[in-house]
């Protein structure tokens, strides 16, 4: 029972539920949470990577095509190394990015095999709207603000992740394959 005003007591009793909420929070969140870097398993079957029967030129040059053929834009294309960006917009106010990067190495002696590692970073953006407004002063009157109806509109990154090891790579890799099958030569 509560001595004070009502409207007091019930202030009172919102605050502390406000309170123990957030404590509650702060115990679920707490040292039980484990770090993302600690699910990291570093598997030996769970790899960005595939070796190939090809030097690493030819390895590279495979992966650039793949790229290419996927409507993926060159940003860095170097002998033994590639990168690669392509965008998508799967809904009307989000944005999706896949940066993709490819390296070379030469394995054995003969430089007859190559490995190429391979990894992409899908970043995803949503549209973020900026109302617009223009304020003017006048002395006798003070400041007037007029909303504008237009609307200043920015993409800000809400998520960036690394596509995990699967399905994705292993149809880039199917593709590099075939690449090199039909270089035949330039291996």
């Amino acid at each position: 029972m509560c001595l004070l005003p009502p409207a007091l007591c019930r202030l009172i009793a919102g605050l502390m539920l406000l309170g123990l909420t957030g404590l509650l929070a702060a115990c679920a969140s707490g040292p039980g949470k484990v770090a993302v870097y600690q699910n990291e398993g570093f598997e030996a079957n769970e790899t960005f990577s595939r070796l190939f029967d090809a030097s690493a030129e030819a390895t590279c040059e495979a992966a650039r095509r793949a790229l290419l053929s996927q409507g993926y834009l060159l940003t860095t294309d170097r002998q033994d190394s590639i990168s690669a960006s392509k965008h998508f917009q799967p809904e009307g106010e989000v944005h999706v990015q896949i940066a993709f990067h490819v390296v070379c190495s030469a394995d054995g002696d003969l430089g007859k095999l190559a490995t190429a590692y391979v990894n992409a970073i899908e970043e995803r953006y949503a549209l973020k709207k900026n109302p617009n407004s223009a304020s003017f002063g006048l002395a006798a009157f003070g400041s007037v603000s007029i909303p504008l109806s237009a609307s200043e509109d920015s993409l800000v990154k809400v998520a960036s992740e690394t596509v995990p090891a699967g399905p994705f790579y292993d149809r880039f890799f199917a593709l590099m394959q075939r690449n090199l099958v039909q270089q035949g030569g330039d291996q």
